[in-house]
């Protein structure tokens, strides 16, 4: 039994895709693996006769001979990047450069498909994923799919070892524990989509709904850290952002944070990375946390 990271995925295809509710759009299979990204909803996926809420961000996994439609509402279209691969770790002439879709009421037999390997984690990826709450799984998976287009030297090798380790990131996503509570999944989304706001912990639990005791150990329980701990540790990651993507100075950095002067937000930066502010912006490849 193979362990995710002994799978090669090959991608044989990518492609921006509008769907529209068309006849091509109901009951089939395909013999690849295939990935749908919407990048809105709403609308309906079927797979294997259970039906899954598209919204904003919904990720799509297919495993080859799955049954699976798409129910697209007449009118409101939804614009996805489709990718579609192989898993195998040895096998020659990946069958995902001529993919093949089979629709009902034809039997669905198919004479070749995807060599699948045995691997309880590959099993263990969801039909149906929100990247909602994790904006670089959705940034990553669309750099996979503009470089498929636009890469001109050594695509296959740089889209196959993309998709390899975008898809150790997911399965890390995916078995490690996540907050499950509706408001502070809501609020972390929040955060996540706009890293400029620099809000309080007090606007948070206003955020919630909830008085601040209560979001106080909701959010430990949910998070595992204190909501003023993990409100550091985002101004610090936007420090590092601004540090390797802006000229800005120090200085100007630590009063976009909030600071009132340098000296505490230089204080407070060596601590959580390790080095002065100056000093990472220097190093040859600052790896943001």
């Amino acid at each position: 039994m193979k362990n995710l990271n002994e799978l090669k995925p090959y991608v044989g295809d990518s492609m921006r895709y509008l769907y529209v509710g068309g006849w091509n759009e109901k009951l089939r299979v395909c013999n690849v693996y295939a990935f749908h990204l919407f990048l809105d909803g709403p609308g309906e996926m079927e797979v294997n006769g259970k039906l899954y809420p598209i919204d904003r961000h919904t990720l799509i996994f297919l495993r080859p001979g799955e049954p699976h439609a798409f129910h697209i509402t007449k009118g409101q279209p939804l614009s996805s990047f489709n990718l579609y691969c192989d898993m195998w770790t040895g096998a020659s002439n990946p069958v995902s450069l001529s993919r093949v879709f089979i629709h009902a009421p034809e039997p669905f037999s198919l004479e070749s498909s995807s060599v699948m390997e045995v691997s309880s984690e590959l099993d263990s990826l969801p039909s149906c994923f929100s990247l909602q709450p994790y904006p670089w799984l959705y940034d990553s998976f669309v750099t996979l799919a503009k470089q498929f287009e636009e890469a001109k030297h050594y695509r296959a090798e740089l889209v196959n070892s993309l998709l390899y380790a975008w898809m150790l990131s997911w399965y890390n996503v995916i078995h490690t524990s996540q907050p499950s509570d509706f408001r502070i999944v809501k609020l972390l989304a929040h955060l996540n989509e706009h890293p400029e706001m620099r809000s309080s912990v007090e606007e948070w639990s206003a955020m919630c709904g909830l008085r601040r005791s209560y979001f106080h150990s909701l959010f430990l329980r949910e998070t595992g850290y204190t909501p003023s701990v993990y409100r550091h540790r985002l101004l610090m990651k936007q420090a590092a952002q601004l540090l390797v993507e802006t000229n800005y100075s120090v200085t100007a950095i630590a009063e976009r944070l909030g600071y009132l002067s340098i000296h505490p937000f230089t204080r407070h930066f060596s601590a959580f990375h390790g080095v002065s502010p100056r000093a990472y912006r220097l190093q040859p490849s600052p790896a943001l946390i």
